[in-house]
């Protein structure tokens, strides 16, 4: 066992939900403890060797040794501290048996002493927190996103010439394309990936230096400048300091502007799903537009059937991420005076979002879009056989005149194009030409 009295006090006090902060989260707090031991090397304030002993236990857990051993439950005491104090007590005992000591002898080094230099759990986990997010989104939830936009696209032009009906309020509307409807798909998801790349840039602001309350106590000259750069040198990133410290920690403003775009990419992509469910209901009662790969039997009972599993899975996701943005919100507005205590329930709401929205962006661009063929003949009569393809004849006999007829056909169940020619509106050739599903869906 690593961690200490504190963790341990922690564990048993909280034995809530069984549920630990992310294993990216706790990477992200590795990294910037050996960043602040490095930093407090290069000020002069730490021991050369205990920094070098800490630095190297980080390393090695960066790799993913002794993750078994960060234990706290998600729901805990306000803050952070439990974590923090894991991370520095799990990091203090194995520094201490690289330099051939026995766990626990803190003299030789101590988790607030030497591990947590130059830190409170106040400004480190704010700090920690945008890392984490920045890194997941960046690494996971963006290409998911891109992948999706991609099949997309290729969907757009593979399907491009197909003709279908276009349906507003649920009733039939005008022709258009497939290709057409699979290109809003494609650019709804764009915006999705442009505004979490926006929200990236709020969450590069980190409050580290700021210690227990914005202020910078204990931290000394030169460290908040210091560790910027060494944690945006590890990470590859162009961090920088919040521009008010004060209010990094007061206020969640990053975390809320990236849980809103996790929420609008949710309320987006939920829509997507429930147009492809919708799109592919069937295959003889329903819209059949669309068939959707058999991916797994979708009854127990029913042999046969084939469920948009996909689809239903993405809204699942969906719905979650809606929730926990709500739980987001929620925590950010208890916040009191100088510190937001909540950040535990933030961290983990936020990074579960990323999470899951990624795997299932990827699984959805994988299993459904990347399979999912026209229904050609199902589309192409029903996109003659809408009444409202009467829209096209306003211009030529008048509004009151195509109503009319867009009536008449529906009552009779004629398509448009045989109740003109039978009413003589004008030469078969001329309705032909202007009836025309293909021209119709051009727009001229």
């Amino acid at each position: 066992m690593y961690y200490g009295s504190e963790t341990e006090r922690a564990k048993e006090n909280f034995k809530i939900s069984g549920m630990r902060i992310q294993q990216g989260f706790i990477t992200e707090y590795l990294v910037l403890k050996r960043s602040a031991a490095k930093t407090n090397i290069a000020l002069g304030k730490l021991d050369k060797r205990i920094g070098n002993a800490i630095i190297s236990a980080c390393d090695i857990m960066i790799k993913g040794k002794l993750r078994d051993q960060f234990v706290v439950d998600v729901f805990q005491a306000g803050a952070g501290t439990s974590v923090n104090m894991n991370v520095n007590e799990v990091v203090a005992n194995l520094a201490i048996e690289l330099l051939k000591g026995r766990k626990g002898n803190y003299k030789m080094v101590h988790p607030n002493d030497h591990v947590n230099m130059s830190q409170s759990t106040n400004d480190t986990f704010h700090t920690v927190t945008r890392m984490a997010a920045n890194r997941k989104i960046k690494d996971a939830l963006i290409p998911s996103l891109g992948k999706l936009h991609k099949e997309l696209q290729r969907k757009s032009r593979e399907m491009g010439n197909t003709i279908k009906i276009g349906r507003t309020h649920l009733q039939d509307a005008v022709p258009m394309s497939f290709g057409q409807e699979f290109s809003g798909y494609a650019a709804s998801v764009e915006y999705c990936i442009n505004e979490l790349s926006g929200a990236r840039k709020a969450l590069m602001e980190l409050p580290i230096g700021g210690t227990a309350i914005g202020t910078g106590i204990n931290a000394g000259k030169g460290y908040a400048r210091a560790i910027l750069r060494e944690i945006g040198a590890y990470e590859h990133e162009r961090f920088k300091a919040a521009s008010n410290r004060f209010a990094a920690m007061q206020n969640e403003y990053a975390e809320l502007i990236c849980s809103n775009a996790l929420k609008d990419t949710a309320i987006t992509l939920n829509k997507i799903a429930n147009d492809f469910r919708l799109l592919g209901s069937g295959p003889t009662a329903g819209f059949s537009d669309i068939i959707l790969p058999a991916v797994q039997p979708g009854s127990s009972i029913m042999p046969g059937k084939v469920n948009p599993s996909m689809a239903e899975m993405l809204n699942m996701v969906c719905f979650q991420v809606e929730g926990n943005c709500t739980t987001i919100d929620r925590a950010a507005d208890s916040g009191q005076l100088e510190l937001n205590v909540f950040m535990p329930i933030i961290a983990f709401n936020l990074l579960f979002s990323i999470e899951i929205l990624s795997n299932a962006v990827s699984t959805f661009a994988e299993r459904c879009v990347s399979g999912v063929r026209p229904n050609e003949k199902q589309t192409e009569k029903y996109a003659m056989m809408s009444p409202e393809i009467a829209t096209a004849l306003s211009p030529y006999i008048g509004y009151a005149k195509a109503a009319s007829i867009a009536k008449e056909a529906s009552r009779k169940k004629m398509d448009v194009l045989e109740l003109c020619i039978q009413k003589r509106i004008m030469s078969r050739e001329e309705l032909k030409r202007i009836l025309d599903p293909k021209k119709l869906a051009k727009g001229d």
